[in-house]
């Protein structure tokens, strides 16, 4: 399947040999469509890291003087849409333009349609917005019936959805144009990674789209007086837990197609980094089960099968630290490196991207094990619902995703701009205080989750409660590490910041990818084929949800009323 190479193939080879200069990055109509996707991600990210400050001070019983369960809630609320939902969305979004327009090599099919998108989109998320801190939408990021909010929450959610698929729809139209044009050649590595995000998008978005327009949106608006919870949660969890994948796969884009470059070196191997991107696209959906062990109506035959799918989607993240370990190693050597393992110092770490990048990859990889854990159908019980899974989350999603995506700000800004980056101190500093204080506050989570500290809590002391001594003491160094990490985000912001608003130009450097070590597949093998691969995954859904749905559905329901506990 990956044995079929071609070394003077113009696929990764040519792009790293390709740049867009600045005269035609600079200014032009798609840089601004891809700055506008990157100005409201950075926006979102900004407030909802201002909000999460004040989450980790309330865990520890800080005296904040406007602390209360209602504000408390509204801003878990708004953290987890901010940060899981528009940060992401919108950051996925932009990058997908620039790859496909510096990739490619071509114009982007469909950029009014482009910027229609990223209207909706944004005219969704501010509607959710608004609600939300209105305090009409105080539901969580699960958004969990029987929890009710306002119906202009779920319809600005699905705005935002439709805004995505719009995008979704360009960027398949631009590579069908550069498959017409160029049907001798493999697509590009940057764009095959953003097609897979699309096809792992598309396919994981059906089944939230399914739960808002049949349930959620009719039960809001009165128009159904009840809501079956567990269908509803089961629907979450077909789009929940792929959603993570639509933010690892354009992470693992820039670690295969950027930073083996940056580090000054060379990808491994271009045909496994494919590979990658194909079985995310298999697997990343049927395993969403395994979020839902403790609920009823589902058997336990169907949870096993989820578990056993979930550790298959461990496989391409091992390739992926083969792969990557392997393509450092190669630029430590590039700079003159000759020992065991002195390759590692010789790497860049004083660059922001890079640092970014490779933190994130350390700290991906002690989440990975306690992802393990999560999934293994024994050992889930023990952290369901506590602390651990909020630690767990922000090691990988939290700093997998986010910090590669504030690198790859760094990386962007100057190429997209013209403009060099301002605050290199901070830039340069910023990386570590985001590892420092995700590994305070995130192996806290994880103590006091053992502990038996339940997730989302307002007040972790359960009034003076003997079970809750035990991690008191902890929730303070959590605290700190939140602290540490709101100032690496302010860090971040400021840089962003300082740099647009710079009148002063320069040339900007060019947008240039990793060439692979042994040459890329042929156009035409089975990796260059989404068709057959997206017909694949949507049997594998088809396979993992689709008896589980019929007998929730044939099973004697009763419902829920609404709930809007503030």
């Amino acid at each position: 399947m990956i044995d079929r190479y071609d070394a003077s193939a113009t696929g990764v080879i040519d792009i790293g040999a390709a740049t867009d200069k600045s005269p035609s990055a600079v200014g032009a109509s798609w840089t601004k469509l891809a700055l506008a996707n990157f100005g409201v991600a950075i926006t979102a990210f900004g407030i909802a890291a201002t909000i999460a400050v004040m989450q980790a001070m309330s865990r520890a019983n800080a005296d904040l003087p406007f602390r209360s369960p209602r504000i408390f809630y509204l801003s878990v609320t708004a953290h987890g849409f901010l940060m899981a939902l528009v940060f992401t969305t919108f950051f996925v979004m932009g990058l997908g333009y620039v790859f496909a327009r510096v990739s490619l090599r071509r114009p982007i099919e469909g950029e009014r349609l482009g910027w229609m998108g990223f209207w909706v989109a944004l005219a969704g998320t501010l509607m959710a917005v608004a609600v939300i801190l209105a305090g009409k939408a105080s539901v969580l990021y699960t958004f969990y019936p029987p929890l009710e909010a306002h119906p202009l929450f779920y319809i600005g959610t699905t705005l935002l959805v439709v805004g995505s698929w719009i995008w979704c729809f360009v960027m398949v139209q631009s590579y069908r144009a550069w498959r017409r044009e160029t049907p001798s050649k493999p697509v590009p590595l940057p764009m095959h990674g953003i097609m897979a995000s699309v096809i792992v998008w598309v396919l994981a978005t059906l089944g939230v789209a399914a739960e808002m327009i049949f349930l959620l949106i009719p039960w809001s608006l009165g128009f159904r007086e009840t809501v079956d919870p567990v269908l509803a949660r089961t629907l979450f969890w077909w789009f929940g837990h792929p959603l993570v994948y639509f933010w690892l796969v354009p992470a693992y884009t820039l670690w295969y197609t950027v930073l083996p470059k940056e580090a000054g070196g060379k990808l491994f191997s271009d045909p496994l980094a494919r590979l990658v991107f194909i079985l995310f696209v298999l697997f990343s959906t049927p395993v969403g089960l395994h979020h839902q062990f403790t609920d009823p109506g589902i058997t336990a035959g169907w949870k096993l099968i989820h578990t056993m799918n979930t550790y298959v989607i461990l496989f391409p993240s091992f390739i992926t630290a083969f792969t990557l370990i392997a393509s450092l190693e190669i630029a430590g050597r590039a700079r003159g490196a000759t020992g065991l393992f002195n390759w590692v110092a010789r790497l860049p770490w004083r660059e922001p991207f890079f640092a970014s990048i490779a933190l994130a990859m350390l700290i991906f990889s002690l989440g990975g094990i306690g992802g393990a854990i999560n999934a293994a159908y024994g050992m889930n019980a023990v952290i369901h619902n506590t602390a651990w899974v909020q630690g767990h989350f922000h090691l990988t999603a939290g700093t997998a995703t986010g910090l590669t995506f504030m690198g790859a700000t760094y990386w962007l800004l100057p190429r997209l701009t013209g403009k060099p980056l301002r605050l290199p101190a901070f830039a340069a500093v910023q990386p570590y205080l985001w590892f420092v204080g995700m590994l305070m506050f995130s192996i806290v989570n994880h103590a006091t989750g053992l502990m038996g500290m339940p997730r989302r809590v307002f007040d972790a002391s359960y009034g003076g409660h003997p079970a809750a001594e035990s991690w008191l003491a902890w929730t303070g160094l959590s605290a700190i590490g939140g602290v540490i990490l709101f100032a690496s985000a302010m860090c971040f912001v400021a840089v962003v910041v300082a740099t647009i608003t710079n009148r002063r130009g320069g040339d900007a450097p060019a947008f240039a990818f990793a060439e692979p070590v042994g040459g890329t597949i042929r156009a035409g093998t089975i990796l260059d084929r989404f068709g057959f691969w997206t017909i694949a995954a949507v049997v594998m859904i088809v396979l993992a949800y689709a008896y589980p749905i019929f007998d929730l559905l044939r099973m004697e329901r009763f419902g829920a009323p609404g709930l809007s506990p503030f």
